[in-house]
């Protein structure tokens, strides 16, 4: 249908717009090349689509015309500026023109991707569309004109704390969009998931391939009934070649750095992920021999856990190897005092380090009653190295971190081994290194690494000169000593 003025009266030409576009029910890409004016303004050096997504929008109206009530679920990992917000723009615009009364809701990883990137594309092609007419767009929902309550989509920012606004999206239409959904938390997947138990609901989720965990991982793993592609930043058309080839350049073909932001491929490590899981991997294979960590000095270190889902775990270790990891639940302070007090006495470390927060603390004064020499371990105070840490804990994780890396011997122990590749990390406003909070591994559906804070509590300090110190099992008394143990 042309743009140009015609002759037909004004409610003529509508009729004709409404069944034009009614055609496009099962054909987006359609739509796409229908109401936009390629060629023309705005769009004068455009001709349509990329290939990419192109092929997408073929993909989409194959699935509903194979099974016009089934569901559509479509993930789509890419390097950055492949052109992903122009093709979400147009699913939304599409899907609002061509089913009545849909219900939608668009999020990303944060308020600034949705607000600034993701909702103002959508604001941009919506102005461009040839019945911009029927639709009004604001700065949280973009809702036909005649229907706002009942024919809408709405930009919803994602945290656990709304995740009720993305329940109870059930209806003859549904539309659900994540973009960067890497970041977007598993309770709002979970939450999304309710809505699918509708005929005609679609779900599209796009991004960089962050992480190695989570739901958007998980889509690329082990879960059929996502059709999953992803897309290579030199092969889009709008894409910036020459700053590619300068990434590729400073960072090498093969990192991380390049696999997630041009290849769109996940990374061995997660650009949030602290341990790289081929790391440990290695570790938990490698079996260091006796004779290389039999004359170095033991050390403890304990992570205490009182009730609930956390446990209170003993790490002992020597020189490259760990030679236990003992792990209980549902022990009180002076419980937990005995069981380190027994390790103290089998072991004769050179130092027993002990988590000396909130619980903890009563863990220390009881082996100090003991007259054993505890090393309280505080892991939110400040690092040795405050330019480089953010506090303690990153500082202990990261000297942990080289400990593996370097050739260390560590337990085949699932629990262990999630905790250690599950863990994130971030930068403060310092670029200060941070690890994240176990709650909010927690909050991502991950269990508290305390397997991994035990053993990273050996590395609170530096040895130095304790190497020569040891418990004297005598009478348990913590007595320093300058021969080597038997």
């Amino acid at each position: 249908m042309s743009r140009a003025a015609t002759k037909i009266t004004p409610s003529e030409y509508e009729l004709e717009l409404s069944n034009d576009i009614a055609e496009f029910f099962d054909d987006p890409l359609g739509f796409v090349y229908y109401a936009f004016p390629w060629g023309e303004g705005e769009l004068q050096d455009h001709d349509g689509p990329d290939t990419w997504q192109a092929e997408q929008l073929v993909r989409v109206a194959q699935g509903i015309k194979t099974d016009p009530l089934g569901t559509i679920r479509e993930a789509t990992a890419s390097g950055h500026g492949i052109g992903k917000s122009a093709l979400v723009a147009w699913i939304i615009l599409w899907a609002m023109s061509t089913r009545p009364h849909l219900n939608g809701v668009v999020t990303a990883n944060t308020l600034p991707q949705l607000s600034t990137k993701t909702w103002r594309e959508l604001s941009l092609w919506h102005k461009r569309m040839i019945n911009d007419h029927w639709f009004k767009w604001t700065a949280t929902k973009f809702h036909h004109k005649q229907h706002p309550e009942t024919w809408f989509v709405a930009a919803v920012p994602n945290t656990e704390h709304n995740s009720e606004a993305f329940a109870g999206l059930h209806g003859t239409h549904t539309l659900i969009i994540y973009d960067e959904a890497s970041g977007i938390p598993d309770t709002i997947w979970e939450v999304s998931e309710g809505a699918m138990t509708d005929p005609r609901a679609m779900w599209f989720v796009y991004g960089n391939p962050t992480k190695n965990t989570g739901k958007f991982r998980n889509c690329f793993a082990n879960d059929t009934r996502w059709t999953v592609r992803q897309i290579d930043s030199r092969t889009a058309k709008m894409t910036n070649k020459d700053e590619i080839s300068e990434q590729i350049a400073e960072y090498g073909d093969d990192s991380d750095f390049v696999r997630v932001r041009v290849k769109g491929q996940f990374p061995r490590a997660g650009s949030m992920q602290f341990l790289a899981s081929d790391i440990v991997d290695r570790a938990m294979v490698w079996e260091c021999e006796y004779e290389a960590h039999f004359q170095m000095p033991v050390v403890i270190g304990v992570d205490v856990a009182r009730y609930g889902d956390d446990k209170t775990v003993i790490a002992i270790r020597q020189g490259r190897k760990i030679l236990e990891l003992r792990k209980f639940r549902e022990l009180n302070t002076m419980q937990v005092a005995t069981i380190t007090a027994d390790a103290i006495r089998e072991f004769r470390p050179a130092a027993c380090f002990v988590d000396g927060v909130g619980i903890g603390a009563g863990v220390v004064d009881r082996l100090r009653l003991m007259d054993y020499e505890i090393i309280e371990v505080n892991a939110g105070s400040k690092s040795d190295d405050d330019v480089t840490y953010y506090n303690k804990r990153i500082e202990m994780w990261d000297r942990m971190k080289r400990w593996i890396r370097d050739g260390a011997d560590i337990p085949n122990d699932t629990e262990l081994r999630n905790g250690l590749i599950g863990i994130e990390y971030m930068f403060d406003d310092k670029e200060r290194m941070r690890l994240e909070r176990k709650q909010d591994m927690k909050r991502r559906g991950l269990d508290s690494p305390d397997e991994g804070d035990a053993i990273a509590h050996t590395f609170a300090e530096r040895l130095g000169d304790m190497h020569t110190r040891y418990f004297e099992p005598s009478d348990g008394a913590f007595e320093p000593e300058m021969e080597e143990p038997a």
